[in-house]
């Protein structure tokens, strides 16, 4: 049973970093080259869909990783685990303080209401998100190593 709970957790890790990746090298690399403003849309569609589901992955995450630090507590790599949550801890944290406020801003902006300054805001999500994204590439490689 433990096993399994490694394996999962670990897919579901990987498969978080793997979406928060993608938006931060892909997603807003093709945002920000569309025309006029279909980018500063783009952005605010994917606001509102990854703002609703993002923070249920992360805290999933987060929770399983606990469980198998408990439950694995009298086994190799427990301490790599521990490690990983508590980076988890860390990128849920940034997101409440960092980049969630951002998004919440971001989500409702269209042409017509967005601030002088959006261009700005936006670069200083992705500045934010660039560090999430590494904090939980490294949970990630944690979890992986403890699998070993």
């Amino acid at each position: 049973m433990l096993n399994a709970l490694e394996v999962f957790t670990t897919v579901i890790v990987g498969l978080m970093v793997g979406v928060e990746f993608s938006v931060a090298f892909v997603m807003n690399r093709i945002f920000d080259a569309l025309p006029e403003d279909s980018g500063q849309l783009g952005r605010a569609h994917g606001g509102r869909m990854l703002g609703a589901v993002m923070p249920v992955w992360y805290i999933t995450s987060l929770v399983l990783s606990v469980v198998w630090a408990i439950a694995g507590r009298h086994h190799d790599g427990t301490g790599l685990v521990v490690t990983a949550g508590a980076l988890l801890i860390l990128s849920v944290v940034m997101s409440i303080l960092l980049l969630v406020p951002i998004n919440n801003r971001g989500k409702t902006w269209t042409p017509e209401n967005r601030p002088e300054d959006w261009k700005e805001q936006m670069n200083r999500w992705d500045r934010y998100h660039y560090l999430r994204v590494a904090v939980i590439i490294a949970a990630f490689t944690l979890l992986v190593a403890a699998l070993a």
